[in-house]
């Protein structure tokens, strides 16, 4: 098969051809359709991924959406045929997406929507897990509450403020002047974050008492902004971010809570997999009933142009995510 190789840091990915691999127990074998570029795939290349355990040479890209080659002993949810995707590899030496072929737990994967392109599907499985697990698993978001996205129209928030939205949430999403329009087509009540201060959009959606659930899909100052909104007592932050050094003082004088959302962990660890599959099939209900768009990048890149994909998302120059269309 065909496989773009990571083969040193800071050097382009090699297009190589390498031999294809048998599922095992639990495992299938899927011809990869389409993979997404997320920014954590451009930090692996440029050697500044270290939390991903991704050693090299290896062939990268954690999304796919595909098709069902093979299956190993002991898989009953999927037969050959099925369209499927998730995210499967690419982190913790696991084999990536950016081939042909890739074989994968089949815990990782969910039947892919009906109703979504291979493209479309392969752009969701990070962005949803993450936002699934930090507004579903961690704050349990619910119908009559208050949710804020930062970062509402990037990878992760876009998909946040229609999971918000979906369970019955009033969702408001911050974001720059030029994003505005898409944030509240998603449903959102946009906030032009360098417009308006904390203290502002606080009393004027709130009227001062702060957001049920506050979501940081941005980092930094932004985090310490979110302990600044969220509601006294009962307030939730979360943050797929938080990595740095932060004073914990202001959440603490709100009484509130804070929740760290790591998705990597089950391909880390190999623990927890099952769910991400669970997840991913809440995704294809939420895409199946009209709940969920994806907002892609309008430029095409196939397996050959993989460094000038990985160029465009380490520039920020995209709008969507960035697409890989694997298969010819």
């Amino acid at each position: 098969m065909y496989a773009a190789v990571a083969v040193a840091h800071q050097h382009p990915l090699d297009v190589q051809t390498l031999p294809l691999s048998e599922p095992s127990a639990g495992q299938v074998r899927v011809r990869v359709m389409a993979s997404a570029v997320n920014p954590l795939d451009t930090k692996i290349a440029a050697g500044k991924g270290g939390h991903a355990r991704q050693p090299l040479p290896a062939v990268l890209g954690m999304d796919l959406a595909g098709v069902v080659d093979k299956i190993g002993a002991g898989v009953s949810g999927f037969e050959a045929g099925d369209e499927v995707y998730g995210m499967a590899g690419g982190i913790g030496g696991n084999q990536g997406a950016l081939a042909q072929y890739i074989v994968t737990d089949a815990d990782l994967l969910a039947r892919k929507p009906a109703n979504l392109s291979m493209r479309e599907a392969a752009a969701l499985p990070l962005i949803f897990i993450t936002a699934w697990e930090g507004l579903v698993d961690r704050a349990n978001v619910r119908s009559g509450q208050t949710v804020l996205i930062h970062g509402g129209a990037g990878g992760v928030g876009h998909v946040a403020v229609q999971i918000a939205k979906a369970r019955g949430a009033k969702v408001f999403a911050t974001g720059s002047a030029h994003s505005l329009t898409t944030l509240e087509r998603l449903g959102a009540t946009a906030i032009d974050y360098r417009a308006s201060s904390v203290d502002d959009y606080v009393a004027l959606h709130t009227e001062g008492e702060g957001f049920d659930i506050v979501y940081d899909t941005v980092g930094g100052s932004t985090l310490d902004a979110s302990f600044n909104a969220v509601r006294r007592y009962t307030g939730h932050v979360l943050s797929c971010l938080g990595w740095g050094e932060h004073s914990l003082a202001p959440l603490s004088f709100r009484g509130a809570t804070y929740s760290g959302v790591f998705t990597l962990l089950p391909l880390l660890t190999g623990k927890g997999r099952k769910h991400h599959g669970e997840i991913m099939a809440e995704a294809t209900r939420m895409a199946e009933a009209g709940q969920l768009q994806v907002l892609l990048d309008d430029q095409r890149f196939g397996l050959a142009d993989v460094n000038a994909a990985y160029a465009r998302v380490s520039a920020g120059s995209k709008r969507g995510k960035v697409i890989i269309d694997i298969a010819e």
